[in-house]
């Protein structure tokens, strides 16, 4: 007799009512479940204090809080992370997103692998099947670009080996033999150069497909295929836990793995505590998450700056800056846009990726974007918002001078100085960005605000 999943009830608008729960194929599949939908209401769920607490804690919800209508409940609210987890307490939490899995994952692709993306528009640039929730749809494209990466063999390479021998082969270790053997022979302190399968890529690989396999919410069908993939991979050494990933370089020898290795170093750095750089808290949780702030963020920005490549013109990603003139305010727009040379600003970017109540505004954003526009000295500043959060508009802000943006660009050209100077005014725009549109769509609407932007240097050079 399979025992029953969790029931949660919803409490958003003032209503409570039964929300769906399910159990899914994983390596404890008796484990209770719970569903919350991104930026969705809250649920309540029966849970002990001590496992609500480290729900709360790891991060992973918008808010974790007891309920206050329901004894030994707690009420459990998504936010921007999707994909599914499972507490200490044996709980399973998915989350899921808003956005189809399928524009989801085209997302991540392109923002790990830019130049392959924008060549290739196509739907299914990462193949995640036939699956609409986060975790079974990353397993499977996981798999499916191991399978890709290795169907010409297992790629071979040289690899540095240090052991001991009693067989002297390659180079001698000189220090080691003296440390530990006191000069005395054999064994031998050696070092030589192995072609081995045992190689940076093929462990990265292993290593994904062994964390994939463990994780909550995997069909049986793909956690079969990706055993199938670990006995092929078996002659690279699993990675050691709390170790970094090792590192690979980008070659014509391994271009047939770059794909899959971009999403298993996403999958493997996003959720992995045993491969985390050292200094890294911790997860108290076990599974997948993907933030899409993040996300949309890493998109937007990689996407325009491939854009403003064919217009001449280049981007800098998080650069870093100050408000103030004595470098106290730190400040790092996601996109600065510089002409050719690099060295001249021309407009600031930052991609939004928000869910606010009806009504309320973004004053906050619109502040922003004038800070970064007023202390690099420009005339214009862009807002990126996923479409439905806010309308397309643009907002004139006066200068000192009482003087708007508009018409300026001649005169500042004149007379030498900045754009955004001279007591000129700025440009605010908001643009919306559809993200659920299909491929093509999505990045002629992204090709068209680098035009806007290739625009306004045309001007400023009129």
């Amino acid at each position: 007799m399979s025992p029953a999943p969790v029931r949660g009830t919803s409490a958003g608008a003032g209503a409570r009512a039964a929300t769906r729960t399910a159990l899914v194929g994983a390596p404890d599949s008796s484990a209770p479940e719970v569903v919350l939908r991104e930026w969705g209401s809250a649920v309540s769920v029966p849970l002990s204090a001590a496992n609500g607490r480290s729900l709360a804690d790891s991060g992973i919800l918008r808010s974790a809080t007891p309920d206050p209508e329901r004894s030994g409940h707690w009420l459990l609210r998504a936010g921007s992370r999707v994909g599914a987890v499972r507490t200490a307490g044996g709980l399973l939490v998915r989350i899921m997103p808003k956005t189809p899995v399928n524009r989801l994952f085209f997302l991540l692709g392109f923002s790990l692998d830019p130049a392959r993306a924008w060549r290739d528009s196509r739907e299914g640039s990462v193949d995640t099947g036939s699956y609409d929730d986060v975790v079974p749809a990353l397993a499977h494209a996981v798999e499916r670009g191991i399978d890709a990466a290795l169907q010409r063999g297992v790629l071979q390479g040289y690899r540095t080996v240090e052991e001991s021998a009693l067989v002297f082969r390659g180079r001698l270790r000189e220090g080691d033999q003296i440390r530990r053997h006191f000069g005395r022979t054999p064994p031998v302190e050696v070092s030589y150069d192995a072609y081995t399968a045992d190689t940076a890529e093929n462990r990265i690989l292993r290593a994904a497909a062994e964390r994939l396999m463990r994780l909550p919410g995997v069909p049986a069908l793909v956690r079969r295929r990706l055993a199938h993939q670990r006995v092929r991979l078996a002659d690279a050494q699993p990675l050691v836990r709390g170790q970094e990933l090792p590192r690979w370089q980008p070659s014509r020898l391994n271009a047939r793995y770059q794909r899959a290795l971009h999403l298993a170093e996403a999958l493997l750095r996003g959720i992995s505590p045993e491969h985390r750089p050292a200094g890294d808290e911790p997860l108290a949780v076990d599974g997948f998450l993907l933030d899409m702030n993040q996300l949309f963020e890493d998109f937007v920005t990689v996407a325009l700056r491939e854009a403003l490549r064919k217009h001449g013109l280049t981007a800098h990603l998080q650069d870093g800056h100050h408000l103030d003139v004595g470098g106290h305010v730190a400040m790092r727009p996601d996109l600065v846009v510089r002409i050719g040379d690099g060295r001249a600003p021309l407009a600031v970017v930052d991609a939004k990726y928000k869910v606010r109540k009806p009504g309320k505004n973004h004053n906050a954003d619109l502040y922003q974007a004038l800070a970064y526009a007023t202390a690099l000295g420009l005339r214009e500043a862009h807002l990126v918002y996923p479409a439905g959060e806010q309308p397309e508009r643009v907002y004139e802000v006066r200068g000192p001078e009482g003087a708007s943006a508009l018409g300026t660009g001649r005169a500042a050209a004149t007379a030498g100085t900045a754009p955004g100077t001279a007591g000129q005014g700025v440009r605010l725009y908001q643009h919306s960005l559809d993200i659920a549109q299909p491929s093509g769509q999505l990045l002629a609407s992204l090709a068209g605000i680098a035009e806007r932007l290739a625009a306004a240097h045309a001007h400023s050079r009129s």
